[in-house]
C-alpha cells in the first residue's frame, strides 16, 4: 500500500515539475519566435523584492528534492544552482525528476511522526513532524515557487493557462 506521505508529495512534485518544464519550453520557443531576449523572461520578477524566474524554478526544484529526500530518509541531493538559460533550467528539472523517480513509496512509511529539523544548529532552526513538514511547510513553499514562476511568464505575455499549469494528471 502506498503511504499518504508519498502520494501527497512525489507524484504531485512530478506532475507540477513536468508541467513547469513544458511551460519553460513554451517560453523559450515564444522568445525565439518573437525575437525576445531570453533574459527578459529569465530575469523577470513580479516585484522588485522578489526572486526572478530563474531562482523561482531553482527553489521549486530544491524544495521537491529536499522534501522527498528528508521524508524518504536519504541525503538531500545538492545541485549547484548555476542555471542561466532555459536549457539549463530544463536540465535541472530533468535531473530533479530523475531523483524523484529514485525514491520509493516504502521509504515514506511511518514518517508522519518523524522529526524533521530545518536549518539545524542555526538561530532559525525549526523542528517539525514529517506530517507538519510536508503539509504545513513543504507543499506551500513548493507551490508558491511553481505558481510564481507561472505568474511571471503569464504576466510577461506568454499565452499559457490553467491547463498548462496543471499539466497531465
Amino acid at each position: 500500500m502506498t503511504t499518504a506521505m508519498y502520494t501527497h508529495s512525489v507524484p504531485v512534485f512530478k506532475q507540477m515539475l513536468t508541467a513547469l518544464k513544458a511551460i519553460l519550453a513554451q517560453a523559450s520557443e515564444y522568445a525565439a519566435a518573437k525575437s525576445i531576449e531570453p533574459d527578459a523572461f529569465l530575469q523577470a520578477r513580479l516585484a522588485p523584492d522578489m526572486f526572478p524566474l530563474l531562482k523561482q524554478v531553482q527553489i521549486a526544484a530544491d524544495f521537491s528534492r529536499g522534501i522527498s529526500a528528508r521524508l524518504a530518509g536519504v541525503e538531500v541531493p545538492k545541485f549547484e544552482g548555476q542555471e542561466k538559460s532555459f536549457a539549463d533550467l530544463d536540465a535541472l528539472l530533468t535531473r530533479t525528476l530523475a531523483f524523484l523517480d529514485s525514491v520509493q513509496a516504502a521509504q515514506f512509511e511511518g514518517k508522519e511522526g518523524a522529526e524533521i529539523v530545518l536549518r539545524p544548529g542555526t538561530p532559525k532552526e525549526k523542528k517539525l513532524t514529517g506530517q507538519a513538514y510536508l503539509v504545513n511547510y513543504g507543499l506551500p513553499q513548493f507551490f508558491f515557487h511553481v505558481t510564481t514562476a507561472y505568474d511571471i511568464l503569464r504576466h510577461n505575455g506568454l499565452p499559457i493557462g490553467k491547463r498548462d499549469f496543471l499539466g497531465a494528471y
